[in-house]
């Protein structure tokens, strides 16, 4: 019987791709002028690329600098400045999907539920706290708090020593194939691969169950 539901934050709990596209219409904002809807659209495609390019990477530098680079701007963050830029404002372009709420607080009326994610502590509960989600988990646990990160086990034993389950009793929930359903099966927990998109999986890592929206979790923990 399950007694535990884990998640990712990124791409799983919050739609960081929208979070991208209002960083990109932020600096549109502060940065430029007067530029055309055709060229926008090229702009935000490369931001999206080199971000993706830098994705786990915690200083942010590399992406503004190429993209300012490759499109000039009238007014350009110094580079001493970029990441507290991103810092400050990138947590504040996350929202989070009523529906998820919803799931999740369903859920914890079942099975305990926590979280556990990569990346900077700072901008990490930024964004928990900025969208309400650390008054739904009991335990959040942040790579750079605690100083290993997935796919490493040892991240996913913390957070179940933390809750008191054993990983058999426990279900882990996110986006990426390697490092979030690898790195728990490697905790021997069961992975729930959450893929909205439908990607294709090129590689020999097998989920417990796929789903394709969180509505699918119910009916692999009842």
């Amino acid at each position: 019987m399950i007694k535990a539901a884990i998640f990712d934050l990124d791409d799983t709990l919050l739609n960081r791709g929208k979070a991208i596209e209002q960083m990109f219409l932020m600096i549109l904002d502060k940065c430029y002028e007067d530029v055309k809807h055709s060229v926008k659209i090229e702009m935000l495609k490369k931001f999206n690329e080199y971000d993706k390019e830098s994705y786990g990477d915690n200083d942010k530098t590399k992406v503004f600098e190429s993209f300012f680079d490759e499109f000039p701007p009238k007014y350009r963050l110094p580079r001493n400045n970029i990441q507290d830029f991103w810092n400050n404002n990138f947590p504040n372009c996350f929202t989070i999907n009523p529906n998820t709420i919803n799931i999740v607080n369903t859920l914890k009326k079942q099975v305990k539920v926590a979280i556990i994610t990569n990346g900077s502590t700072q901008r990490q509960k930024a964004k928990i706290n900025n969208t309400n989600l650390n008054s739904c988990f009991e335990i959040i646990i942040i790579s750079e708090e605690v100083g290993f990160s997935k796919p490493d086990k040892r991240i996913f034993e913390l957070a179940l020593n933390k809750l008191n389950v054993k990983p058999e009793d426990a279900l882990f929930v996110g986006d990426d194939i390697e490092k979030d359903i690898g790195g728990c099966q490697n905790a021997n927990i069961k992975g729930i691969w959450f893929n909205p998109h439908k990607h294709k999986n090129n590689t020999d890592i097998k989920p417990y169950v796929e789903i394709n929206s969180f509505d699918g979790l119910f009916s692999c923990i009842s």
